[in-house]
């Protein structure tokens, strides 16, 4: 073997998450994940398979069906001096909680004075593209991107999936991490860097001179595709994946921006006063004499997803809807 691979090695989102929770239940006992189904049925897709039997029913914790009562348990869990990892199968349930989340978790610190920090991780389901019609479909990582006092992560990569959550649990204010349905299966190779990733920058996953395309999570791999097939037409297209999307990293846009004199904003999200209309509108206010073309937006459509193959995808954004985007932007 040589010493590249034997610095690598072949594995899936999916098993990069669990073994970051591995992980981290095993470095601090103060660690423990809670949720629907996460123990004897590893999660409702697999993600926590195998930890319950490595670490039991204390540090794995299987919940009953309330995302009030559970997620209210982990605040709880966290003020205390815990560092809970709460799940939450699809993010359509966080709306169950939305009260804790958004009325307890995120204001404690302020409404305290500095005093109760809320180490709290909360891990969820988000997007499209799998067939589960409009009640499991959404992607709101915008609407808790709007909340002060939270961190809102959406890692896209193996690397992210892996790496991610260690420097979420060491943060004193609650983190969201949205995975996207899609990504589980993912495959590939990873470096073994052992190194957190940082949680406070976007990635310039693909470098470029002609084009920015800004996106996050699930559509990483289309907005990559779509620059694929703009670099066989001569067009050179850099990819920025957003990676945090609360605080976002203003400076890795602007400057992208600043490089390419175009833009393009890729969101699965609803196009109405969603993500991709505060990167564009960061994008006006802080580098408009950069520009030589409008901000584009390539969005999921405003309707609830659909059930149908052919029509689910139709109303998320594509490779091709994407290039034609940036097509506009260049011409």
């Amino acid at each position: 073997m040589s010493p590249a691979a034997a610095d690598s090695r072949t594995t899936t989102y999916r098993e990069e998450l669990n073994e970051a929770m591995r992980e981290a239940l095993a470095g601090d006992e103060r660690v423990f994940l809670m949720g629907e189904d996460v123990g004897r049925y590893g999660g409702a897709f697999g993600v926590s398979r195998g930890l319950i039997d490595e670490f039991g029913p204390q540090r794995v914790r299987d919940t009953p069906l309330s995302e009030s009562a559970f997620v209210g348990a982990g605040i709880g869990a966290a003020i205390a001096g815990m560092r809970p990892i709460v799940e939450i199968m699809t993010v359509n349930f966080s709306l169950l909680a939305l009260d804790q989340i958004l009325n307890n978790a995120a204001t404690l610190l302020h409404m305290s004075g500095g005093q109760v920090s809320v180490p709290l991780v909360i891990r969820m389901t988000t997007g499209a593209g799998r067939r589960l019609a409009a009640q499991h479909s959404h992607s709101l990582e915008g609407w808790y991107a709007h909340i002060p006092g939270i961190r809102v992560l959406a890692p896209a990569t193996l690397e992210d999936a892996r790496y991610m959550l260690a420097p979420a649990l060491t943060d004193p204010d609650p983190v969201l991490i949205f995975e996207h349905g899609s990504l589980y299966n993912l495959s590939g190779q990873l470096k073994v860097s052992g190194a957190a990733v940082d949680i406070s920058t976007a990635s310039i996953r693909r470098s470029g001179k002609d084009v920015s395309l800004i996106t996050h999570g699930g559509s990483l791999g289309k907005t990559l595709q779509a620059a694929d097939q703009l670099a066989a037409e001569g067009i050179d297209a850099e990819v920025i994946d957003l990676r945090t999307l609360r605080p976002l990293d203003n400076e890795t846009i602007l400057g992208s921006v600043r490089r390419t004199h175009r833009a393009v904003v890729i969101d699965e999200g609803w196009r109405t006063a969603g993500l991709s209309a505060e990167v564009a509108a960061t994008i006006a206010e802080q580098s408009f004499y950069d520009l030589d073309a409008p901000v584009e937006r390539v969005c999921g459509a405003e309707v609830p997803t659909p059930y149908a193959a052919q029509l689910e995808e139709a109303a998320l954004p594509q490779p091709a809807e994407i290039a034609d985007a940036a097509h506009r932007t260049v011409s």
